[in-house]
This record gives structure tokens, sequence and C-alpha cells, in this order.
């Protein structure tokens, strides 16, 4: 199955770094969930859930995001946000 390419970058450090299967995030306009081939998307973030999984049921970083933005292109997934508190997850490579 094909991969994303993750970065979650807060302003002050990069706090995960990774392949991953799922990316689900806050926007302006909704919750938005993004898989591999997803089409090109730059959007605003809002306060909430942003949550990067690895395989079905397996949270490799779960992180409440003040705001930011989200850039999804070619199956690269750059998330840049303000602020983030109580970082978790099971999984992954961590910046």
């Amino acid at each position: 199955m094909a991969e994303l390419n993750v970065d979650l970058v807060a302003a002050d450090r990069k706090v995960w770094s990774g392949a991953a299967r799922e990316v689900s995030a806050p926007s302006a306009d909704g919750q938005i969930g993004i898989l591999a081939g997803h089409t090109p998307l730059l959007a605003v973030l809002r306060p909430g859930t942003v949550k990067v999984s690895t395989a079905p049921g397996q949270v490799a970083v779960e992180a409440q995001v003040s705001g930011g933005f989200v850039s999804v292109d070619d199956d690269v997934v750059t998330l840049v946000v303000d602020d983030l508190s109580e970082v978790g997850g099971h999984a992954g490579t961590r910046a």
C-alpha cells in the first residue's frame, strides 16, 4: 500500500517525521482525513487534534494544536502548527 511522507512541525521544533498511512487534522472547514493519493491541498488548521497513523488502529502521534496549516502534495503531508500540547503516540520516528 502507498504511504504518506509526513512532517509535523511546531514553531520551535520538528515534532515528528516519518511514513504514515493516514493523517487526520482539524481544518477551518471541518476535519480532514488524508490518505495516499489525496489531491493537492492547502488548508488552515483550527484548534483540535492532529493524528498520524502508521497502520490501522496504530497512532504514531496525537497532539492538540492551536492552529496552523496543512499542505498535501504528491503524498507529502506537511503540518505546520502554531503551538501544540499533549503529544502522545505509540510508534514511528520522533524527530
